[in-house]
């Protein structure tokens, strides 16, 4: 697996960028349902918000180890968010699906309105976001969501006050 790039210590950044210490952007976008989802809906709760496309291999790579991190932590304050930015992500998602099956929300940003207001500039991209609503880690690329590290800082997060 493709090992990511934390940016937790980041202090500069192109302007139009999300940068960790920063209150994330709320944004409403809709699931595969139809349905809309804000990321405001889940203040209390540290959310794993992860930006991808089925036709993109690091992405593909990286989804078995988000399901797995998912269902460690689904069941507490902590709630996985994976943006599809495919243009026809309404068709293409919902068929790739079918062959991979995951149980996280799916929310889709046909125009990528959220993902160049977040700033990400090579998928996958991720934002862990605390119970405040403030990015607290940010990571470039495919990662193993499974590693220690990884569940150590969300469980952290988790029984944050």
């Amino acid at each position: 697996m493709f090992q990511g790039i934390s940016f937790a210590a980041e202090t500069s950044v192109p302007a139009g960028r999300v940068v960790v210490g920063s209150v994330a952007p709320d944004f409403t976008l809709k699931n595969l349902d139809g349905e809309s989802v804000s990321l405001s809906q889940f203040r209390g709760k540290v959310v794993f918000l992860n930006f991808w496309a089925s036709w993109c291999p690091p992405c593909r790579e990286e989804m078995p180890s988000m399901e797995r991190l998912n269902e460690v932590f689904g069941s507490s304050d902590f709630v996985m968010l994976a943006v599809n930015v495919e243009d026809d992500g309404q068709r293409s998602v919902p068929e790739w699906l079918k062959k991979n099956p995951y149980t996280f929300p799916i929310l889709l940003d046909p125009q990528g309105q959220e993902k160049m207001r977040y700033g990400v500039t090579a998928i996958p991209e991720t934002f862990l976001i605390n119970k405040k609503g403030v990015v607290v880690d940010r990571f470039l690329g495919a990662y193993d969501w499974s590693s220690v590290y990884t569940l150590k800082e969300i469980f952290s997060l988790i029984n944050e006050e």
